[in-house]
């Protein structure tokens, strides 16, 4: 299975754009309505900080099979200032913003598999996977 697709985000409604079409992919590949919640939940937090802290940027949309479950992965990418401690980023409570410091932290607990690189100067991505 190697479905994919692309989309900016770069605005509030494109946030928005976001969650639907995690919604409508997680409900195609069969999700429950709890792993649903939880991967479109992950995706709007880090959708909103790749506009909010990285300026805008992508998300990638990728099913995925291991031959026993089905997956779906999604990755955010922007080429903003980048994060300089990514262990202090991941803290709840922890905001270079005026937000809650839960974004990054809550995207991890509600995914089976993360993975965040960043680079100071260079930008952010941030892959999440949920499997059912």
């Amino acid at each position: 299975m190697t479905e994919h697709e692309t989309r900016p985000i770069r605005s509030s409604e494109d946030v928005v754009i976001v969650r639907q079409l995690v919604r409508a992919w997680a409900i195609r590949l069969g999700f429950s309505l709890v792993d649903q919640t939880k991967i479109v939940t992950a995706a709007s937090e880090l959708a909103r900080n790749t506009v909010d802290y990285g300026g805008g940027g992508i998300v990638r949309l990728e099913a995925l099979s291991d031959g026993r479950r089905i997956g779906l992965r999604l990755t955010f990418e922007d080429k903003g200032p980048g994060i300089e401690d990514l262990a202090l980023a991941l803290k709840d409570g922890y905001t270079s913003g005026g937000g809650l410091g839960l974004g990054l932290g809550g995207a991890k607990r509600l995914s089976n598999d993360f993975e965040l690189v960043s680079k100071p100067g260079e930008g952010t991505r941030v892959s999440i996977t949920r499997w059912r």
